[in-house]
This record gives C-alpha cells, sequence and structure tokens, in this order.
C-alpha cells in the first residue's frame, strides 16, 4: 500500500503539475490555432490555400487533442497501478518465476513493456487507422501493422534483455561502483546499436536500396565531395508502404553512416530542394551536433546512473510504494518514476539547445549552398505534405519545439539571403 509520506506527497504534486502543464499547453495551442489558423501566413503565399491551410489546422488539432488524451490515458493508468499495488504484486511474480535478482529482474521490465505496449495498442490503432487515414496519410495494411508490431515486441525485449541484465549484473557483482561501470557500458551499447541500427534494424522493416535517380545522385555526392564528408551510400526507402509523410535523414556512425531519402520525399520535391536538406543534415555533422547531443545524453545519464544507484539503498522509497524487499529491479523503476515528472520542467533546456542547433545549420546551408530559396521551397513543401502547424503557441513551440517555427524559420533564411546582397 501507498504511504503518504514527504517522498509520496513531493512526487504527487511533481506529477500532477506536469500533467496539468502538458495539458495547459496543449489546450493553449489548439485555441492559439483555432484563432489564427484561418489565414495563410506571408511566408506560404502561393504554396498553400485557404483549403489547403483549413486541411492543416484539422490535422493538428485531431492529432495534438488526440495525443493529449493519451497522455492523460497514461497519466491515470500510472497513478492506479501505483495506488492498487501493482508494482509490488508484478515483482512477486517476476521472483516467483525466478528468484535469481538478474533474472527476476530481467522478467519484471519485460511484464511492464508488454503491459503498456498492450495498452497502447487502441491508441496506436485509433491514430494510425483513423486519424492518419482520414487526412490521407496511413497507407499501412492491418497485416503489415500486425507484423511490424511483432517485429518491434521482439527487437525490443532483445534490447531490454541486452542492457537490464548486465546493469543488473554489475548491481550484483561490482559493488557500490557499479553505476559508473553500468554507465560505460551503456554508453558503450548505445553507440553500439548506433552503429547496427542501419545495416541491422532498420532493414527489417524496410526496403533500402541505392537512390535510382542519378542526377540527384550525382549532386549529393558533389555536395559531400565539397565538404569532406564521406557516407557508405545514399539510399531511398520504401516508407510509402507505411506512410505519405516524407522525410530525409542521415544515420548511422563512421562506416555505417548513411544518407536516406523517403520514397515520398524523392516524388515530391526537386533535386534543388532535396540537396538542400541534405546540405543542412550536413552542417549538423560538420558542426558536430549529433556529437555534442551524445556528450550531453552521456553527461545526463552518468548523473542518472549516480542517482539510481544512491536511490536503489534507500528503504524508505520501498516502503512508500508499498515494496516489502528492497530490489535494484524495483529501486530503478521507482527511480525512473520519480524521475519522469521532474524531468519534464526541463523539456525546454533541450528545445532550446536543439533549435540552437538547428539555425546554425540553417546557415551553414547557405555558407555551402549559397543561397536559402531551395531550402525555404523544401520547408514549404514539407510543411504542406505532412500538413504541419503553421501557427504554434509561441510559449508551446518554446517548450517542446526541437525546431524554430517554420515561419520564423523561412524569415530567417530570406534575411540570411537578402544580406546577401548588402
Amino acid at each position: 500500500m501507498i504511504q503518504w509520506n514527504f517522498v509520496f506527497i513531493t512526487f504527487l504534486l511533481l506529477f500532477l503539475s506536469s500533467a496539468a502543464v502538458r495539458w495547459f499547453l496543449s489546450r493553449m495551442n489548439i485555441g492559439h490555432l483555432k484563432k489564427h489558423g484561418h489565414t495563410v501566413p506571408d511566408e506560404f503565399r502561393g504554396e498553400i490555400d485557404a483549403d489547403t491551410l483549413s486541411r492543416m489546422t484539422r490535422y493538428t488539432v485531431e492529432s495534438s487533442g488526440f495525443a493529449a488524451i493519451e497522455s492523460l490515458f497514461d497519466d491515470a493508468v500510472l497513478l492506479l497501478v501505483l495506488f492498487a499495488g501493482l508494482f509490488p504484486w508484478l515483482a512477486g511474480v517476476a521472483a516467483a518465476w525466478n528468484p535469481h535478482p538478474v533474472w527476476a529482474g530481467f522478467f519484471f521490465f519485460t511484464l511492464l513493456y508488454l503491459a503498456g505496449t498492450i495498452l497502447d495498442i487502441p491508441f496506436n490503432l485509433y491514430s494510425t487507422f483513423v486519424i492518419e487515414k482520414e487526412f490521407g496519410f496511413s497507407t499501412i495494411t492491418p497485416r503489415l501493422w500486425i507484423v511490424d508490431l511483432l517485429k518491434s515486441i521482439i527487437i525490443s525485449v532483445v534490447i531490454l534483455f541486452l542492457i537490464i541484465t548486465p546493469v543488473l549484473a554489475l548491481i550484483e557483482h561490482t559493488g557500490r561502483s557499479w553505476w559508473l561501470w553500468a554507465w560505460l557500458f551503456f554508453t558503450f551499447f548505445q553507440f553500439l546499436v548506433i552503429w547496427l541500427y542501419p545495416i541491422v534494424i532498420a532493414p527489417l522493416f524496410n526496403k533500402y536500396e541505392p537512390v535510382k535517380n542519378e542526377d540527384l545522385r550525382e549532386r549529393i555526392l558533389a555536395l559531400m565531395k565539397k565538404t569532406g564528408l564521406r557516407a557508405s551510400g545514399i539510399y531511398q526507402v520504401d516508407a510509402g508502404k507505411r506512410s505519405r509523410h516524407s522525410n530525409a535523414y542521415f544515420t548511422g556512425i563512421g562506416k555505417t553512416k548513411r544518407i536516406v531519402l523517403y520514397d515520398t520525399l524523392l516524388g515530391s520535391h526537386t533535386s534543388e530542394e532535396i540537396v538542400s536538406v541534405l546540405a543542412h543534415e550536413i552542417g549538423h555533422w560538420k558542426k558536430k551536433h549529433v556529437l555534442k547531443q551524445l556528450l550531453l545524453i552521456g553527461v545526463f545519464s552518468l548523473l542518472v546512473f549516480y542517482l539510481i544507484s544512491r536511490m536503489i539503498e534507500w528503504p524508505l522509497l520501498y516502503q512508500t510504494f508499498g515494496f516489502e524487499e528492497m530490489t535494484p529491479s524495483a529501486g530503478i523503476l521507482l527511480t525512473a518514476i520519480l524521475l519522469k515528472p521532474a524531468t519534464f520542467f526541463l523539456a525546454p533546456i533541450g528545445a532550446m539547445i536543439s533549435r540552437r542547433f538547428e539555425r546554425a545549420s540553417d546557415r551553414y546551408t547557405f555558407e555551402l549552398i549559397g543561397s536559402t530559396g531551395a531550402l525555404c521551397n523544401a520547408l514549404k513543401r514539407l510543411a504542406k505534405d505532412n500538413l504541419s502547424n503553421l501557427y504554434p503557441h509561441p510559449l508551446f513551440a518554446w517548450f517542446y519545439y526541437s525546431h524554430p517555427p517554420l515561419t520564423e524559420r523561412i524569415r530567417h533564411l530570406r534575411a540570411m539571403e537578402a544580406s546577401k546582397g548588402t
């Protein structure tokens, strides 16, 4: 049973505050869009019309509203599970299956993951086959959706096994310094997954093949030669078999680094626009944004591992949430539950850093290509094709957005272009 002490009361206040702020920001953002989303912004005149803008507004309102409801449902389920004492019961089930703390811990986290996945299925189905279908995005078949789900579950359980069992074993055998060894292992594993993802995991879901458009391929190779960036290949992926959303990205590190273009992007953008988007991504690599982000994640994860090492030795933590035994797996879970609402309020810091990187990469694109026209056109076309929100509330964008709002971003790009002649 839950004990109403200062630990639980502090958690509950943070938890309810974060839920209230999320709901408030979501409603404020939707209200701002409904109020202003009837006039085409100057930056998008000639690219979208009133009907398209109306669809963009409706899509954001429906998808954002549904996401807010899902978030509240998740919060309600967590509170219900805590008050019902289901976490201690589940830990008992895992220990009955295998009393060894490493295997019991793995089984415990696997059960938690599977339960969360099952609860998420109705929301995923509605989002994919109702909202995304209504606005012409979803192209996935029920059969492929089921196959994807099964593949995701298997891969997730394997990755969970590869992470949690070594960490629990280190706790078991390396004494109070386990957190440092676990952090080193976690960092190594993170880089390993990034390295393997393009060649092992991603091909399990999609077909990757070299870009067929030779002119585009030559343009990209020339751009990479100019910047001195090497990649293992330039690929197009059959993303259109699931969704009509479009995108392009770099993936992998070292010898597995590659450029990936959605087939939907290739079908709707000019070669100049695609090259400008890739120039922006190259800017992230040349400015070492990826490395800086990984370093920030490394520092943060080091602090988290240290905090976990202290928390799992605190008897009051277990007593507060109804655990009779102090087990590492329960301690890790409870620390994560306590940290979630606290770290929510740190989200704007990460968003601000990311937006700073995006502006720097836009500047790099301008310096590399000598013009921002193609990137502006690409951003406008991406916004149109993906039905993006052109009127986010400034506070919502400040809190969440990893990229500057589109109209603001295009204004800055145009200002760069205008400065060329001054």
